[in-house]
């Protein structure tokens, strides 16, 4: 039989640790109005997130598959694999590079809200550790809901992948520019090495994502340095259209090599990307 105080000893301590946040509603006109605490052990929550399947974008070596993402220990884990999986949708005549890979080499887990969830305007925290080696390409981002890319609008609250080379944390913004799939970025690119300067152990550590969003500019922290801010004046397409003022849904995914990640050939998998929690806050 469990110990009944050693079991409210732990429930307090899971929950003391989960109310920790860098955004505090205290004085403010904001609250909580979506989260996802990961407390319930195994899948991810079909009723909150959706997942994406196979290969999807850039190039990337992974295939994207639900059992990479388990919920355990109060935390969302997202897996990347060095394993080889057959392409259902293989076509050794297809131009189309989702079609002419007989195989991935890689799995991972991509998960999005996209028709469960969606905001315009808040406040999103997201507290996580991310895996640095060379190929891992974690994220934390948004996507309007109308438009396809760009003119729909991509927030990028956290990006890790190699800038010519340089493990880089990114906060960005992109939206549509003349001529199809061209897109304007307003982009802050950090190199790793900034941060281990301060904390040698930062990979190994939780850390907090923040995105302050409102009509007039989005605003993205880590740790509460204020990375990059965009000025939604700026941000509007060619027909006129601002995809910053529509509600946007959430994507959490680790993609593997391709366009940015890097090679990961020698990097030690698997490889893992940890997510404690996602708040929404809005007035």
């Amino acid at each position: 039989m469990i110990n009944k105080a050693l079991f409210l000893f732990f429930i307090a301590f899971v929950i003391g640790e989960k109310v920790m946040a860098q955004f505090d509603t205290r004085g403010t006109d904001y609250k909580l109005v979506w989260q996802d605490e990961f407390y319930v052990n195994g899948q991810v929550n079909a009723d909150k997130w959706s997942f994406e399947n196979g290969f999807v974008r850039n190039n990337e070596l992974q295939w994207y598959q639900q059992p990479n993402a388990i919920v355990e220990d109060g935390r969302l884990v997202i897996t990347g694999r060095r394993e080889q999986v057959k392409n259902t949708k293989f076509d050794a005549e297809s131009t189309d590079w989702r079609k002419n890979r007989e195989f991935a080499e890689y799995t991972s887990s991509s998960i999005n809200t996209r028709g469960k969830y969606e905001f315009q305007y808040g406040i999103m925290e997201v507290r996580a550790k991310i895996d640095t080696a060379l190929g891992m390409w974690p994220a934390i981002w948004t996507l309007g809901i109308s438009k396809p890319w760009p003119s729909n609008g991509e927030i990028d609250v956290m990006e890790f992948y190699r800038v010519k080379g340089e493990a880089t944390i990114l906060a960005n913004a992109a939206w549509a520019d003349e001529g199809q799939y061209n897109a304007k970025w307003d982009d802050a690119k950090i190199p790793l090495r900034n941060f281990l300067q301060n904390d040698p152990e930062w990979p190994s550590k939780f850390h907090f994502w923040r995105m302050e969003w409102t009509e007039d500019s989005i605003k993205l922290f880590l740790d509460d340095e204020l990375l990059n801010e965009v000025d939604l004046t700026r941000t509007v397409n060619p027909d006129g259209f601002n995809p910053f003022h529509q509600p946007h849904y959430i994507l959490l995914n680790l993609a593997i090599g391709g366009n940015n990640g890097g090679d990961p050939t020698f990097s030690k998998f698997p490889g893992e990307y940890v997510v404690d929690y996602v708040r929404v806050y809005q007035k």
